[in-house]
């Protein structure tokens, strides 16, 4: 045992002593569930060496475990039901938690009231972790769960920084297929129609794009920003045939984009893929209902859900998962044969 300064040792020295978190620390001082048995060693090896005595209020607070995780989405609501990309990482979260006693909590946190309440939430202890989806630009969803005492797990990386943990898909690679499918089919004039820019998703796509066109020695400049919904997708294709009346190809970097898309181009009397062959990114199942059928990037969007859920309940136990960047695939359809 380490020679007393007079001062009592803190939970945060145990932690870092022991190589883990405070909260794992916490639960395995109070001999609660979720706790890995090297992670339980370590912490009672830094106890006995720092002669740490658990406050006896702080240890009937911790010993109180909620049973809940907490997916909190960074959306409003009639988007989110709206979009079948949230209903399958939720399938997805489920299905990993089937295995646990854990139940699962949803939360819209896109507006100032819905952050208060999910930090009101989490200070309160109703739920033993938390998950983070759908962040864009300074998400102050990030940075409140930076500052609580709980394990964080991130579905997609936010736009600025390097999380600890997370799930995400290969964007950018996915991205450069879909374009070198379209340079490879012949196509010259091709546009792009940006996802948002303040979400990591959108940027790692459209660099995808970029990178891929100049590898080919092609003009990018084709291109308008839209939201990733089916509306800002037609709206954007009307806006790319107005300024390149021309273009024989375009990108759209979501499958509800491509198919506004379509819809704009038919209108105009453009045929798809005759006239100008479109993909897309994600492969939804309106990538199918589409006509005709889309050419897309398929990324595991269940998977990105159930790998979130996994390595959450891993983070739980102690232990120290290995971020995640799951692999995307082209899948080649009628829109861009």
């Amino acid at each position: 045992m380490e020679a007393r300064t007079g001062r009592r040792p803190t939970l945060d020295e145990v932690a870092l002593r022991a190589g883990v978190s405070r909260s794992v620390a916490s639960r395995a001082i109070n001999n609660t569930r979720d706790v890995s048995r090297a992670a339980r060693e370590a912490v009672d090896k830094a106890v006995r060496e720092l002669g740490y005595v658990p406050n006896p209020t702080a240890r009937a607070l911790a010993t109180s475990q909620a049973g809940t995780v907490l997916l909190a989405v960074s959306h409003d609501e009639p988007g989110l039901f709206a979009d079948p990309f949230f209903a399958r990482v939720i399938v997805g979260i489920n299905a990993a938690l089937e295995k646990t006693d854990l139940v699962l909590m949803l939360l819209l946190a896109d507006s100032e009231r819905g952050r208060e309440r999910l930090e009101r939430v989490l200070r309160s202890r109703r739920a033993d972790g938390i998950m983070l989806l759908a962040l864009h630009g300074e998400d102050p969803l990030h940075h409140l769960a930076q500052r609580l005492d709980l394990p964080v797990v991130l579905g997609g990386r936010p736009l600025h920084g390097e999380p600890s943990w997370y799930v995400d898909a290969d964007n950018r690679g996915g991205a450069r297929l879909a374009t070198e499918h379209l340079i490879a089919s012949g196509r010259r004039r091709i546009a792009a129609i940006t996802g948002r820019q303040d979400t990591r998703a959108g940027v790692e796509r459209h660099r995808g794009h970029r990178e891929a066109m100049a590898v080919a020695g092609l003009d990018s400049s084709r291109t308008e920003a839209a939201d990733f919904t089916e509306a800002g997708g037609a709206e954007a294709m009307r806006r790319l045939l107005e300024r390149f009346g021309d273009l024989d190809a375009v990108f759209a970097q979501s499958d509800n984009m491509a198919a506004g898309a379509v819809r704009t181009l038919k209108a105009a009397g453009r045929s798809v893929p005759g006239d100008v062959a479109v993909a897309g990114f994600d492969d939804l199942p309106v990538a199918l209902t589409t006509e005709p059928a889309l050419t897309t990037v398929h990324q595991p969007v269940q998977a990105l859900g159930q790998e979130m859920a996994k390595m959450l309940i891993a983070l739980m136990a102690g232990e120290q998962p290995t971020p995640l960047l799951l692999p995307t695939h082209l899948v080649v359809r009628a829109s861009a044969p």
